[in-house]
């Protein structure tokens, strides 16, 4: 009977060792990059992301939202492999950025920075994204742009745009998400508002799953061009072949080839004396004395 308890004993261990693993697998190799569902305050997640100053290079499928700064690495990864994925499958995508707060009195957004958001929030002018993200950070100047740190009006705008984004990751983790970011936020085919704190590219898949977005996209394939026959006119038939007499016996035709020129007759040989010319005499010469 002891015997039969150890051996029980031994089993269940072994069972839940089996459990666990098989659980930590799951959760760190897939549950920990699927999206979120947004379960609670939908409404006012939906209202924050309509009245932001979100930029677009235009579309008219379903918006995918993209939240996050200009300097984040993973955004710019994000944005460089997979928005054109997105677009294919007919998405908008609409990139809000922010400028990040000082953090224990350390600044973690450059003059520039901020005047370069407030712009974007009050003009959603796109070409001004495109020049903006063309340029290192460290080379752009926001030439051209007021600046946001001497005016009332531009230092809302920074504002707002920070409280935006204190709002919104508040109310996502009402819903279980740890916002970090890019912060990617879209509805699947049911309707259901999703979002995914997509640092990882493990989660991208599931954003191309729920827009039926291709994983890959191929090489444009250059396009054979040739010349289409002339039309000719109605009731006209083609030209037949002319009659020409048949080659006499013995006659060949010359050969066609890259090089129709007759071939140039050889050099007649130099002739040369039938008898060789007598050898020269020897003759006697005075001798010579060098002084």
């Amino acid at each position: 009977m002891r015997r039969f308890f150890v051996w029980s004993a031994l089993a269940a261990l072994v069972g839940l060792l089996i459990a666990g693993g098989g659980y930590w697998a799951y959760w760190t190799y897939y549950a920990r990059f699927q999206p979120v569902t947004v379960t609670r305050d939908q409404e006012a997640i939906q209202t924050l992301l309509d009245e932001a100053g979100w930029i677009s290079a235009g579309g008219g499928g379903s918006p995918v939202y993209i939240v996050g700064y200009r300097d984040s690495a993973a955004m710019q990864r994000y944005e460089r492999e997979e928005v054109p994925k997105l677009k294919a499958a007919g998405a908008e995508v609409r990139i809000i950025l922010f400028a990040r707060p000082d953090r224990e009195g350390a600044q973690q957004s450059t003059a520039a920075e901020r005047a370069t958001v407030a712009e974007l929030w009050l003009t959603r002018d796109w070409s001004l994204y495109e020049r903006w993200t063309a340029t290192p950070t460290a080379s752009w100047t926001a030439a051209g742009i007021p600046a946001a740190d001497d005016n009332l009006a531009r230092s809302a705008v920074v504002d707002a745009g920070q409280k935006f984004v204190t709002d919104l990751t508040g109310y996502l983790r009402n819903s279980g998400l740890q916002p970090r970011y890019p912060l990617i936020l879209w509805r699947d085919q049911q309707g259901y508002l999703k979002a995914c704190a997509c640092t990882d590219p493990r989660s991208w898949v599931f954003i191309r799953d729920d827009l039926d977005a291709p994983d890959r996209i191929d090489a444009d394939v250059p396009v054979e061009l040739g010349l289409e026959p002339e039309p000719q006119p109605e009731g006209a038939r083609p030209l037949d072949y002319p009659d020409l007499p048949p080659i006499p016996d013995g006659e060949t035709t010359p050969e066609t080839g890259d090089d129709t020129s007759p071939p140039s007759a050889s050099p007649p040989a130099p002739k040369r004396p039938t008898t060789p010319p007598p050898a020269p005499r020897a003759q006697r010469q005075d001798d010579t004395t060098f002084y």
